[in-house]
């Protein structure tokens, strides 16, 4: 069951990102507050750019980003603490030897019994207790998807930029992994090509060519998406 979930305003206006002289997007506006948003598109259309927006790892060339009342300019540390960000690939997160000194490396700072709570609370919840100590290298593809969430989720994020998190897994972890993002209690966005999971989602939006193409019912937005698809 769904926990509640406490969602936040996610606001652009008239949004462009250029990278060497090419509009990656072009003009964006969009106020999206619902607690599950599904982001969709073809490869290149600008979805992973228009996610990276979200916790300021990417930056307006024109435009204004705010995310939870945080300008993603002018506070992008605070932006950086409100805003988990969840790669398609889990190896460009796990930094650290092993699960157990991955999951601490996010909590550093933390009082070290707290820490030591914590990790053992987060390797039990994500089904890694036995993983703990054993080199992140000798984790199957899922557990590393599994860990990289975890080392996000355990920082107690706002929101959750989830970037493609299922492509690189297998039809089971794929789906552990769907279940998870979507029970989460933090207001989650997902840059999917994963049809099945964007319906699932309480809001969709469609990028094509760097435009923002579509707004709104799940549903609505991916009939639009197979529609231009043929």
């Amino acid at each position: 069951m769904r926990s509640e979930t406490a969602v936040g305003s996610i606001s652009l206006d008239g949004v462009t990102v250029e990278r060497e002289g090419r509009a990656i997007l072009r003009g964006v506006s969009v106020e999206l507050t619902a607690a599950r948003i599904a982001v969709i598109g073809a490869n290149g259309s600008g979805k992973s750019t228009f996610a990276r927006l979200l916790n300021g790892l990417v930056l307006p060339d024109a435009g204004r980003v705010t995310v939870h009342d945080l300008d993603s300019r002018r506070d992008t540390k605070a932006l950086r603490r409100r805003v988990g960000f969840v790669f398609t690939d889990p190896q460009s997160q796990i930094l650290m030897p092993t699960p157990a000194e991955d999951l601490a490396l996010s909590l550093r700072g933390s009082p070290r019994t707290e820490i030591a709570s914590r990790v053992a609370g987060a390797l039990a919840e994500h089904g890694l207790t036995d993983r703990a100590d054993v080199p992140a290298s000798d984790l199957s593809g899922g557990q590393k998807q599994l860990l990289a969430l975890a080392s996000v989720l355990i920082t107690e994020p706002r929101l959750i930029v989830a970037d493609e998190p299922t492509t690189l897994l297998d039809l089971r972890n794929s789906r552990r992994v769907s279940d998870l993002l979507l029970a989460l209690p933090s207001q989650v966005v997902i840059v999917t090509h994963d049809l099945a999971l964007a319906a699932r989602c309480d809001h969709a939006v469609l990028f094509d060519a760097g435009s923002l193409l579509a707004a709104g019912t799940p549903d609505d937005v991916i009939a639009e998406y197979r529609g231009r698809c043929g």
